[in-house]
């Protein structure tokens, strides 16, 4: 029996979210009967939530309010609710957001997500849902306890109704839009045509040289990571359009703030795939950015309660 238990963070699954939308009392329950079982027992995962901006899917951040994830398998997979046009947003399907490509709708509702554990109905993309081999396994424990509690309307575990949107095809879409979207944005061709003397030598499609930004109110830092995180010559002459770019993705979408720090990728065409993080407390000069500018921002760009950083609510 494995000396592991299974680990869980209900403040990150309640914060994960949307704003306006509670986890639901069977998700809660489901983490309190897990607590301090083997992991693995009944599948092979932590009940964690984070938000889209690092769930494996392009561009992520603007997809915070479509989707609640709670649960994280060993390769990086993550699954939860799923909040697509149309759908029921206090009892969403459930989807999986695959490490290697693979986007699948895996139950009707939380209901049949517990229902499919228990009856171990996961192919082999899945298969990390599946008990491990080395460990009791706990799967009938898990029925009799969902059968005690009070009758539902929930759905068979392979019940997935037709009438629910093509989650794969959601996700394909978004991928392309998203990619044509910055292929084509005026800031970033800018960016990469100041940047040509860092083009990438070689030609293949996955060459690229990498570069990281922080802005955290008046601070900046530009850096490429060439031989580890370097200074380059023209890091003066991008903050502007790199603010520019700030306040402009702020203006699209105000209830996501403003990012602190920017990763991208220079390919041999010029192009350029950036990613953003929202939650992190950047380091600038060799110090973290400082909590006055960090809330100077939030001030001028206020988010969601749920959706400020810890290390700024607490400040």
């Amino acid at each position: 029996m494995s000396d592991t238990s299974y680990s869980i963070d209900l403040d990150s699954i309640r914060g994960a979210f949307p704003p306006g939308i509670e986890a639901p009392r069977l998700l809660v329950d489901f983490a309190g009967w897990l607590e301090g079982r083997p992991w693995g027992s009944v599948g092979c995962f932590s009940l964690q939530g984070q938000f889209s901006d690092s769930a494996p899917i392009v561009d992520g951040s603007p997809l915070r309010d479509r989707f609640s994830l709670f649960m994280r398998l060993p390769d990086g997979s993550v699954l939860g609710g799923w909040y697509g046009a149309g759908l029921d947003r206090d009892n969403p399907p459930i989807v999986g957001l695959g490490s290697e490509g693979d986007y699948a709708l895996l139950a009707p509702d939380l209901d049949g997500l517990l229902a499919k554990l228990t009856s171990q109905q996961f192919d082999n993309a899945w298969s990390d849902l599946k008990p491990r081999d080395e460990v009791a396994c706990q799967t009938v424990e898990l029925a009799q306890w969902l059968a005690r509690r009070p009758a539902g309307e929930a759905a068979a575990p392979d019940d997935i109704s037709s009438e629910l949107p093509d989650f794969r095809g959601f996700v394909e879409k978004w991928s392309r839009d998203r990619e044509d979207y910055w292929a084509n944005h005026r800031l970033m061709a800018e960016l990469g045509w100041r940047l040509a003397a860092h083009l990438p030598k070689g030609k293949k499609p996955w060459d690229q040289t990498r570069f990281e930004i922080a802005i955290v109110g008046a601070q900046y830092q530009a850096r490429v990571l060439s031989q580890g995180p370097q200074l380059f010559e023209e890091a003066a002459s991008i903050e502007s359009l790199l603010r520019d770019l700030r306040e402009q993705m702020r203006r699209a979408q105000p209830e996501l703030g403003l990012w602190y720090a920017m990763q991208f990728g220079l390919h041999a065409d010029g192009r350029i795939m950036p990613n953003f993080e929202y939650d992190l407390r950047p380091t600038i000069g060799g110090e973290p950015a400082l909590l006055s500018e960090a809330k100077a921002d939030l001030a001028r760009a206020p988010r969601p309660e749920r959706w400020v950083p810890k290390w700024l609510a607490a400040s």
